[in-house]
């Protein structure tokens, strides 16, 4: 069993919860409010602007320029493909300049964030592909599970098509052929490590879901 498939299958309970999640249903089934997908959008192109940021620092910490190439082309995919088609939704769904300019993350938006970047500055490349993995992943299974659904919503079925098409999934294998590349090469401390980030992410994934079906807020309102 590869380091991938290993890591995958201790955290199976946690997976399965986040891919059935009632946020991840709503949109397979319309039932979902738009108010909160409007809510997700926003959260999520936060996410993913840091998202883009890390996998950039996974480029400049690799050991070859093949995978800094590689890496800056997620980086660059990440911009061109996802956070294009979140300005799609953002005037779909009416979200504003103003709305832009007063964002602020909500809570687990803005961990799972410092997560990343935790990974990616005190680790090496298999800490930064380790905990953003469960991202590529979990989406990919999300894709796959719902691409057959007719939520009769066109933006859900935009969405449900991006992530369950051949370019994603190539992009997920990718990864996944380079952390187990990567496990092989480091020692048992590293992987542990590794695997911890994996985990961490896999838990903040569901947390992501729920954040947006709840429309979290800080415990404390501020003016």
């Amino acid at each position: 069993m590869s380091f991938t498939q290993e890591i995958r299958k201790e955290i199976d309970v946690v997976w399965k919860a986040s891919v059935e999640h009632p946020f991840v249903e709503g949109i397979g089934n319309g039932t979902l409010p738009l108010e909160n997908f409007r809510f997700y959008v926003m959260q999520d192109s936060y996410y993913l602007s840091h998202f883009a940021k890390v996998q950039s620092l996974g480029g400049a910490k690799a050991k070859d320029l093949e995978t800094t190439n590689n890496m800056n082309k997620h980086a660059q995919g990440t911009y061109e493909a996802e956070l294009a088609l979140h300005r799609t939704f953002a005037k779909q769904l009416d979200i504003s300049e103003l709305d832009l300019k007063e964002f602020k993350p909500a809570p687990t938006a803005y961990a799972y964030t410092s997560h990343l970047y935790q990974a990616a500055y005190q680790g090496h490349l298999g800490d930064i592909i380790a905990s953003i993995l469960p991202c590529y992943w979990i989406y990919y299974d999300v894709g796959e599970n719902l691409k057959d659904k007719t939520p009769n919503q066109p933006i859900f079925e935009e969405w449900i098509s991006a992530y369950g098409s051949d370019w994603f999934r190539t992009l997920v294998e990718e990864q996944i052929t380079r952390l187990d590349q990567i496990a092989e090469t480091v020692t048992a401390q590293e992987r542990d490590r590794m695997k911890h980030h994996f985990f961490t992410s896999v838990q903040y994934e569901y947390m992501f879901w729920d954040m947006a079906y709840k429309l979290e807020k800080w415990p404390v309102d501020t003016l």
